[in-house]
Order: structure tokens, then sequence, then C-alpha cells
């Protein structure tokens, strides 16, 4: 009865050795009879857990797991799901080549950091932020620029390319301007990079009456929203595609409507 105790509080996000800490059971007790028993819900939680584990091409670690069995009306504890993942050897794959896409070793003027890392807006178009990011297929690589609002964390514009020139985030923030019109006053943060300090990219920041803000240099915690944004979609998607060429990884990439607009 104790151990079937432990079982709930775990199912419950109890960690299992604060679980057996209190109910004053031994850890390893616990662990030999869930391999001794083999209940059956233990057998289908695990069908549950590798089914939204491959769904996602073996890249959710477990809190991301937990999140689409929650999202397919399973709910699960966290520390079970990485009990179970654990226990059935699922570890994420993910294949990285690190590119540096910030040039900041240019004559550009650099604007201050407006934004200073307040990434919890109260309404729409009130800060955008925008960064550029890399995806490799067997044609070379091709670079994507893209603009989120930071009140719905949502991409309003983007832009694809196999180099990264100014006219590159020129044409994403053209298409979040089409999209969103936004009202003048607007803080559009971004990194340092030449691209973004342009004479053509604040040019049209003073036509759209938006104020510049900039990371400080080396600091990309200051652009955390996109960083994280740019992550989340290579371990989702990129890293786990094989691109033939540039065309298919935008196809592939634009299919993914969660993020866009």
């Amino acid at each position: 009865m104790t151990y079937q105790l432990v079982q709930q509080w775990q199912e419950k996000t109890v960690p299992v050795t604060q679980a057996c800490w209190v109910l004053g059971v031994s850890r390893a007790g616990y662990y030999q009879r869930q391999h001794r028993t083999a209940p059956a819900r233990d057998v289908r939680a695990s069908a549950q857990v590798k089914a939204a584990f491959m769904a996602s091409g073996k890249s959710y670690g477990s809190r991301r797991v937990r999140k689409e069995l929650a999202q397919r009306g399973v709910p699960m504890g966290r520390f079970r799901v990485r009990w179970l993942m654990r226990e059935n050897g699922l570890r994420p794959v993910w294949k990285r080549k690190f590119i540096n896409t910030t040039d900041s070793k240019h004559a550009y003027p650099v604007a201050p950091n407006l934004l200073d890392r307040q990434f919890n807006v109260a309404q729409p178009n009130q800060a955008w932020v925008s960064d550029i990011t890399y995806i490799r297929t067997r044609q070379g690589w091709l670079y994507l620029a893209a603009v989120m609002d930071l009140y719905s964390r949502k991409i309003i514009g983007w832009a694809m390319a196999p180099t990264m020139p100014a006219e590159l985030v020129v044409a994403a923030l053209q298409m979040a301007v089409q999209q969103r019109r936004p009202e003048p006053g607007l803080i559009l943060h971004s990194d340092r990079g030449s691209q973004y300090a342009s004479d053509a990219y604040q040019a049209l920041l003073t036509e759209y009456s938006m104020r510049c803000s900039m990371s400080r240099k080396g600091n990309c915690w200051d652009n955390a929203v996109m960083e994280r944004f740019f992550l989340n979609l290579k371990m989702e998607r990129v890293w786990q595609r094989d691109y033939a060429n540039h065309a298919e990884a935008k196809k592939d990439v634009t299919q993914i409507h969660c993020w866009l607009l």
C-alpha cells in the first residue's frame, strides 16, 4: 500500500525520493517493486510517452513531452514522464553546428538597449524583437530573419535568403509592418549586427517612427525571447530534417503555422 502511495504522489509531480522519505520506505525498494509488477498502466503510459516523443522527431525532452501529452488529454506528472523516458531510453537527438550571424565589427552607429530585457508587454505592437538564424541544407546555408511581437510571441514578419545582407532584415520588417500597421513609438529590438545598424534598415525605422533598441555587445540574453524561439524551431523541426535545397527548407519551415502571425 505504501508503494502505491509513492506511485500516486509521483504521478502528481512529487519526486520519488521525496515521497519515499516522507513515507519511510527505500527508493530502491520502490523501483524493485515497480520492475516486478510492471502494472498495465505503466505499459500504457510508456506507450503514450513514446508516441509523443517519436511525434516530435525524437527532439522533445521531458517537459515538452509532458506538454504534448496534456494537449492530447493525457495528464502526467513531469517526474513520471522523465522516469518513463529514462526507463525506455528516450533521449533527444539534435544535430548542431554554430554559425555566427552577428557582425558587430562595423562603423555604423549603435542604438542603446531601450528594451532592457522587458520582455513582458501589456499590449500588441508595443515592442517587437528581431534576429537572424541559419538553416543547413545540402545546397548550402539558408538564412532566416524574423520579427516577433513580444505580446503574442508570434512571428509577424520573416524573410529567407542564401545570404544575409541588410535587405534580408528589411524584407522581414516590411512584412511585419504590412501585417500590423503599428502606431509610432514602437520599440524594435535586435542585436547590433551590421544588417540592423545599416543605413537601409535604420531609414525604414525612421520612416515608420519606430524606436531602435540594440543588445549590448556579446550579450545574447538581451534578446533571449528571440534566441529561445530559434532554438525551439531548430530542436523541433530543422535539426530533424535533411533538406535537399533551399526551396525544400523554406516550404517545410513555413508550414509550421503555430509560429506564424
